[in-house]
């Protein structure tokens, strides 16, 4: 009863019946309103999902990511070695659990009837404890399961939707035989219902096997980390301990090949132990903070536009509140009056919005990102209800204080009497001019930040990434199990894995450990920061940073990269372990002035290292399409055998026109598994789809930067038409009487085109002003293109006040063709 008496209270009915009488108003104020808020709410919808919703795990905010940073070899975070995971596990204070994952990709299913192809990870002994997340059906992996040998089969636990899907509820799952991969493997366990590894979604989790019978030894940081910490340790702690560790770790073991420890020195690693969250959102955050903002800005471009229209309303009703006033009624009443308006506006606008928001949730999930992380966190939950709850609210207090306060208790009070026929004062139009401001500033702000991102996508796809025909060019990434690498075979099985795809019909060339263009440095790839030595420039020292990585023969030619000089790497380089290189033609333009100088030089990447000689120097290649393409140079992978503890993963390049077909995916894993059964063959796409998804970032931010910079211009437009259609409307007597005493119908129009343009450039140079503030965080998320980019601001300027022009005309037309004799009539 109280909340109906708090209802009636408020006179809800006799406001919606009073908007009822006045249908077009009403509609423009709850679809402006509606577009607002429903924007936010989308764009919020994913921050919430992504960002700030908590992962899905017990006592999330303790567990964390175990990187570090290797300023001496890399801009990235590196994971941690085999033998690091010891050290750290037995001697660290802060951690209750400590393990390792890595991605199995796409496995092959078989021995349950059809073969299935599936997804998996592989974890180490501690990275499911880590995560706190019991099994609905078995166990967690024991200890003995993480060391080789061990009879049945790799161990694995099922996800639940596979144990539905595959299984039917089957209890007796348990103790299952399954073959993955050709490989023996016993089910242990069962996963809760929608149960995500991270940001992923695994159909099969797999123990870590490692072989007790072979050392460990320093290895590359290959293996990503996840820990818990324990009760009240803080991230500074955790970071403090494991430096504590590093000399520890580095003296502990021994060296996987001579000079190995002193490498490892120079990498200067640092631990980064942060949140887990961070980890899974990777670097989305920033673009959706971005949106965020973008979005909110529409929603008070929209508030400024209602307010407005709220003002012209107020004015139409001055004779009805000014005789409620005379009557008896308060300032405090009528004020309350307009506010009930606007609550109820912003009511309507929130339901109508919140169902924008959930057309636009399917529109931002088809036009997404596809690495978008947590994409299956966002939805309307109570979280978005909320949000949109109190948008609604916040709206309706902001666009209603303006007309309420400025009316009921302002210098422009629409309780005193009016006079019916005066025109406009130029106390009444100020503040209407002042939201024109706003929403112009709002809007080149917004607009300049979607030229700028337009002129990026041009930008990146004008540039000539390293590669021809990525559609002819099919990518496989292959893992091999620890447990099952051959040590004395060494890199050697790499070759032989490539020499039979090589020999696959219609593959014309084919290469491994490639460094691939437009998506970042892979596993294997360049790594940023190496200071080089060059023998005829001792004045450089060691203070010329390079990009360093290795391949195989043939990767190039695989690509489509053009030679500018010289040659490409041969196996007789790789097999006679000849000192040679590549570089890249920006290093050798730098170093030598031309490409053909270079030829013969010697470079090295440290200081105790044998000198390389330069035989081929290659055009530019953009390891990561959002950076410019650094001096790179290129060596070739020689075998190593004897050695425990090398690359694992690396991805295979082969140019066919055949590429993306199924026939020659299923070739390329027969071919790899000829060589050796135990490999895992994932991540098989083409070149252009790998490119393409490295430009999705730049797709998605133009896409909604673009709508929302439109949005806001169109807002402008109609706020603008609005303002000068009401200014014409109350200064109808007077331009009568000045056409009447002779005034030219041009000039008319040319006061109001000048009186919309005043103001919308006085809300341009703010929001110039505001742009330029702005840039800076737009700088990341812009590629060879300037945050004061002048001919994006010249565009967009141009475009806004062209548009201004149009929305003053408009109406300005209308009173120049008034009839001065109907005016004096009237009178």
């Amino acid at each position: 009863m109280s909340v109906l008496r708090f209802v009636s209270g408020l006179r809800v009915g006799h406001t919606v019946r009073g908007l009822l009488r006045h249908p077009a108003f009403t509609a423009a104020a709850v679809l402006t309103l509606a577009l607002g808020i429903g924007a936010t709410t989308a764009i919020f919808s994913v921050v919430y999902g992504v960002l700030l919703k908590p992962l899905p795990y017990p006592d999330a905010d303790r567990l964390v990511s175990v990187r570090h940073a290797t300023p001496g070899l890399t801009t990235g975070l590196a994971g941690i070695a085999a033998s690091m995971y010891v050290t750290y596990d037995q001697e660290n204070r802060v951690f209750e659990h400590l393990g390792s994952w890595g991605e199995l990709g796409a496995l092959a299913l078989t021995g349950l009837g059809e073969p299935e192809q599936i997804s998996g990870v592989v974890v180490g002994d501690g990275t499911l404890q880590a995560l706190g997340v019991q099994p609905v059906l078995g166990r967690w992996f024991t200890a003995d399961e993480h060391t080789a040998g061990a009879e049945g089969g790799d161990p694995v636990i099922l996800s639940y939707e596979m144990w539905q899907r595959r299984f039917g509820g089957d209890p007796a799952v348990l103790g299952r035989a399954l073959a993955l991969d050709a490989l023996p493997a016993q089910v242990v366990g069962v996963m809760p219902p929608g149960f995500r590894f991270l940001g992923l979604t695994p159909d099969i989790i797999r123990a870590e096997r490692t072989d007790s019978s072979r050392p460990l030894v320093l290895g590359y940081l290959n293996a990503p980390g996840i820990a818990r910490l324990k009760p009240g340790v803080t991230l500074a702690e955790a970071n403090a301990d494991l430096a504590r560790l590093l000399p520890i770790w580095l003296d502990a073991w021994p060296e996987g090949r001579p000079g190995f420890r002193e490498e490892v020195v120079g990498w200067r690693i640092v631990p980064a132990v942060r949140p887990l969250q961070d980890e899974v959102v990777g670097g989305v955050a920033g673009m959706l903070w971005l949106l965020m903002g973008t979005v909110g800005a529409v929603l008070l471009v929209a508030c400024a536009n209602i307010a407005n229209l709220l003002l012209a309303r107020a004015d139409a009703r001055r004779h009805e509140l000014a005789i409620r006033a005379a009557l008896g009624a308060s300032r405090g009443r009528i004020a309350g009056e307009l506010f009930r308006e606007s609550f109820v506006l912003g009511a309507l606008g929130g339901v109508v919005g919140l169902a924008l928001a959930y057309a636009g949730l399917k529109l931002l999930a088809a036009f997404a990102p596809p690495n978008l992380p947590r994409v299956e966190d966002i939805g309307v939950g109570p979280a978005v209800l909320a949000f949109a709850a109190i948008a609604s609210l916040a709206s309706s207090l902001l666009f209603g204080a303006i007309p309420a306060v400025k009316h009921a208790f302002g210098r422009d009070s629409l309780l005193g009497v009016g006079t019916r026929g005066a025109s406009a004062t130029r106390e009444r139009n100020r503040t209407r001019n002042a939201l024109i401001v706003v929403q112009v500033a709002f809007a080149l702000v917004l607009l300049v930040g979607a030229g700028l991102m337009i002129r990026t996508f041009l930008a990146l796809i004008a540039v000539d990434p390293g590669f021809r025909q990525p559609e002819t060019v099919q990518l496989a990434r292959i893992w091999i199990p620890p447990a099952r690498f051959d040590a004395e075979r060494g890199t050697t099985i790499y070759r032989e894995i490539l020499e039979r795809i090589a020999a696959l019909p219609g593959v014309s060339a084919a290469g491994y450990g490639c460094n691939l263009p437009g998506g970042g440095p892979t596993l294997g790839g360049p790594a940023r920061g190496i200071a080089i030595s060059v023998e005829d420039r001792p004045d450089l020292g060691q203070s010329l940073p390079v990009s360093t990585g290795g391949g195989s023969p043939g990767c190039f030619e695989a690509l489509g990269t053009r030679f500018v000089a010289g040659r490409d790497l041969a196996w007789a380089d790789v097999d006679q372990r000849r000192p040679v290189t590549l570089v890249s033609e920006n290093l050798a333009r730098e170093l030598w002035g031309e490409p053909l100088a270079a030829l013969g030089k010697r470079i090295r990447s440290n200081a105790s290292g044998p000198w390389q000689e330069i035989v081929g120097v290659t055009q530019d290649i953009y390891y990561s399409l959002y950076q410019p393409a650094p001096r790179s140079m290129h060596q070739p992978i020689v075998p190593v055998r004897g050695v425990r503890n090398v690359l694992l993963i690396t991805d295979y390049v082969i140019r066919s026109e055949r590429a993306g077909t199924e026939s020659l995916v299923n070739e390329i894993r027969q071919a790899v598994w000829a060589s050796n059964p135990d490999v895992t063959v994932y991540e098989v796409r083409t070149l252009q789809q790998h490119y393409s998804e490295s430009l999705a970032r730049t797709s998605f931010m133009l896409v909604l930067l673009a709508i929302s910079g439109v949005m806001a211009l169109f807002l402008s437009v109609v706020g603008i038409y609005g303002v000068i259609s009401y200014i014409v409307s109350q200064r109808t007597r007077e331009i009568g009487i000045r056409l009447a005493l002779g005034a030219q119908a041009r000039s008319v129009k040319r006061m109001f085109v000048l009186q919309g343009l005043t103001v919308a450039a006085i809300g341009a140079a703010i929001g110039l002003a505001a742009a330029v503030a702005s840039g800076r965080w737009l700088a990341s998320f812009l590629f060879e293109v300037r945050p004061l980019d002048l001919p994006t601001y010249v565009a967009v300027l141009g475009l806004l006040l062209a548009t201004v022009s149009l929305a003053a005309y408009v109406p300005a037309r209308r009173a120049a063709v008034i009839d001065p004799a109907q005016t004096l009539r009237a009178e």
